[in-house]
């Protein structure tokens, strides 16, 4: 192996000479040691002669190999893997690129935890792409623990010798999946995988034209599709015994692979075809859904695993699915400790004018998509509802809502506030409790949330000194008010007086006491703090991350100046209101006998 190179990008090409350009300067411009392995597949659109060019310009880093078109992805992936030198392999398509610090970002990460596989997040565009393990940065994750199986494309960054010691190679003869049986055979031996989820590694890309294999009509046939996922089934239960994570992995599989085939593409098949689709999926049950998956199974899915042998109910279990969810919200308004929201739900399409069994809203934990609450709301036949949210009931966070529409035992459910009423405006932040509640609509989208505990929002709130005077120890008593959404916060949540240096960045915590009714009170030595100057701010725990708010004062409730002799250095402190917003800071210097000389004779 050459430790020079960190990371292999293998790029089969195809008659991509549109693309080529982007993905290339995207891999190029990459700041980590690289090689790119171009494997020309028998392209005719001028595609070999581009990339020709590209070798001879970046000698050294480009290396193209020709062959004859061998007609799938998993050969020239596997030609490239032969000609890979380095530390970690990436697949990259022709027709997509890289965020311009994935590869550094990747690498970084690999490198610190040991990672085998590293996932980057993925963004579509027109483009279905993966979210549910994109939720944050992930420094070590387990299968079982985790959605990361979720993600079976081969667009990760492989420890290379994981893949050369398991000899894991991509199937030659698929046409569509082939990177599923490779990604789940490296899945299944890697050790350590973690997640880069704070930047847009890779960008996944429709073709204009629609020419890409996944574009082309029938590259999802559901037969087709039931079939090859029997392949990564079978070597993943090679490898992980029958328990726990092999149930929690095989639900991904009958979630997304198989019961899939029940939706959209059962209701395009024609009699015949539909039967056949429900017969793959009953095997592919008789063979692998274990108790454990049955247990996990979501509403509808259960219903189409019950349903396998009536066509019919199958039918419609996909019309509801299918159904938009029309809705608006008509109010938002606090109710007491409250919130209280309404609108109307009903679903459209083929079922539209039936009438529903229940409307509900669903709260989603954003950074925790799998924890919801789901509160039933009240609603009449013409499909207004009315439901109460009672911010202290949910855990500090930022929880998105939805609103659910059951019809026939199936929830179908769409974020709630995108449409509403033209002159409806969120209600004002609250204490509800000790904990800060702000309800928002978001920027993308302008969807309904709340925010409990102030995660992405600024509380709002002010603290006022109401008087300042020196005490012993050159300390400066501090007397004040604080207010939080226009109400006083429990004397318990003022959380510490915060000094901090203009220039440096230095901090400082001082004691604060709180007192009933927002008031507070501290005794800072001031006196200490090093030379600069020092702006005030409060602290206080709200529920969430520390709220800070910039201390307010007026100029004639601020101590005079002081100074004093420390040993032989003269200390003085100015505390003064800042100009304009007026808050509150000082200035502290430190003069020894030769500075002082100094100024005198300049």
């Amino acid at each position: 192996m050459d430790d020079g190179v960190d990371v292999s990008v293998v790029i089969p090409a195809h008659d991509c000479r549109a693309y080529l350009d982007r993905s290339l300067t995207s891999a190029l411009v990459q700041r980590v040691k690289k090689e790119i392995v171009v494997v020309d597949d028998g392209s005719t659109d001028g595609t070999a002669e581009l990339l020709d060019l590209y070798a001879t310009y970046h000698r050294g880093v480009v290396k193209v190999v020709h062959q004859e078109h061998s007609g799938s992805p998993g050969g020239p992936r596997n030609v490239g893997l032969r000609h890979a030198t380095g530390r970690y392999v990436f697949f990259c398509d022709a027709d997509d690129y890289l965020g311009d610090e994935a590869l550094e970002r990747m690498v970084a990460m690999a490198d610190r935890n040991g990672s085998d596989i590293v996932l980057g997040k993925v963004v579509g565009h027109g483009r279905r792409a993966p979210a549910s393990m994109f939720r944050r940065n992930a420094e070590r994750v387990s299968l079982l623990d985790s959605s990361v199986y979720n993600s079976l494309s081969c667009y990760k960054l492989f420890r290379r010798d994981l893949i050369e010691r398991h000899d894991i190679r991509f199937d030659e003869k698929l046409l569509v999946g082939e990177d599923m049986l490779f990604t789940v055979h490296a899945y299944c031996h890697a050790e350590t995988i973690s997640v880069v989820a704070d930047y847009d590694c890779y960008h996944l890309m429709a073709r204009p034209d629609g020419t890409s294999i996944m574009q082309r009509e029938g590259s999802r046939d559901p037969i087709a599709w039931l079939a090859m996922v029997r392949g990564p089934i079978e070597l993943m239960a090679a490898h992980v015994p029958p328990g726990p994570l092999r149930d929690h992995l095989l639900r991904r599989h009958f979630k997304l692979d198989a019961f899939a085939q029940l939706g959209e593409a059962f209701l395009a098949a024609g009699e015949v075809r539909r039967k056949d689709i429900a017969a793959e999926v009953a095997a592919l049950c008789d063979e692998w859904l274990t108790p454990g998956v049955r247990a996990m199974l979501g509403s509808t899915d259960a219903q189409r695993l019950a349903s396998l042998g009536d066509i019919e109910r199958l039918v419609r279990l996909a019309d509801i699915e299918a159904a938009t969810v029309h809705r608006r919200l008509t109010g938002v308004r606090w109710e007491g400790e409250r919130l209280v929201v309404t609108g109307t739900a009903a679903l459209g399409g083929a079922c539209s004018g039936a009438e529903h069994d229940g409307v509900a809203l669903v709260l989603r934990a954003r950074n925790e998509p799998a924890v919801e609450l789901v509160l039933p709301a009240e609603h009449d036949g013409d499909g207004r509802f009315v439901a109460r949210i009672n911010p202290a009931e949910l855990p500090s966070g930022v929880w998105d809502i939805n609103v659910a529409v059951e019809l026939e035992g199936v929830l179908r459910q769409a974020r709630l506030g995108a449409l509403r009423e033209r002159d409806l405006i969120c209600p004002t932040p609250r204490l509800v409790g000790d904990v800060v509640t702000l309800p928002y609509f978001t920027r993308v989208g302008g969807n309904l949330s709340i925010d409990v505990g102030g995660h992405v929002l600024s509380v709002p709130g002010s603290a006022r000194i109401t008087r300042t005077r020196w005490a012993f120890g050159h300390r400066l008593v501090l007397d004040g008010q604080i207010t939080v959404t226009g109400a006083a916060p429990a004397a318990s949540a003022v959380r510490g007086l915060v000094w901090r240096e203009r220039s440096s960045g230095t901090e400082r915590v001082d004691r604060v006491t709180g007192l009933p009714g927002g008031g507070f009170a501290a005794r800072p030595a001031i006196g200490r703090l090093a030379p600069g100057t020092w702006d005030a701010y409060l602290e206080l725990e709200l529920g969430g991350p520390p709220a800070r708010f910039r201390i307010e004062t007026v100029p004639q409730h601020v101590a005079r100046p002081r100074r004093w002799w420390h040993g032989a250095v003269l200390r003085s402190v100015r505390p003064y209101a800042t100009s304009g917003k007026g808050r509150l800071s000082t200035v502290v210097r430190a003069l020894t006998p030769r500075t002082i000389i100094r100024r005198i004779l300049a």
